[in-house]
């Protein structure tokens, strides 16, 4: 792995109980996940498919050297997180980049989360089966 050093612009993405630093050094075109390359720790190709989204639609895959730390959830949440935090960082870099991945749906976070367990239910909706006799 090339030492990062230098500038480098940050997007903080967040997906259930999943949170991902993602941080884009100019040049290069590594893409590094808690220091393994991404496609060793990603390897469902939907989850590899969501994570290189970001730079396949502004077309910068060459451009940046990606370093992302995630932590939480599990591999999907964790994908997920990691798309919106490259997205993030992206518009940062370049504000034309902006309405590109808006249209995409990359900038969006997704809120949905587990619902709390209620008391007198066994989870958060489901309820003790009704008997009659």
């Amino acid at each position: 792995m090339a030492e990062l050093t230098g500038n480098y612009v940050e997007g903080i993405g967040r997906r259930k109980t999943s949170v991902a630093r993602v941080r884009l050094y100019p040049g290069g075109g590594e893409f590094v996940v808690n220091e393994k390359p991404f496609d060793q720790y990603f390897t469902r190709p939907m989850d590899l498919a969501l994570v290189q989204g970001p730079l396949n639609v502004t077309g910068l895959r060459q451009r940046f050297t990606v370093s992302v730390k995630v932590l939480g959830g599990g591999p999907t949440g964790q994908a997920d997180a990691v798309r919106h935090g490259l997205a993030r960082a992206l518009a940062k870099s370049d504000e034309s980049l902006h309405p590109v991945l808006r249209k995409s749906g990359y900038l969006t976070r997704d809120a949905r989360i587990k619902e709390r367990k209620k008391p007198g239910l066994k989870r958060a909706r489901k309820a003790k089966q009704y008997t009659k006799r």
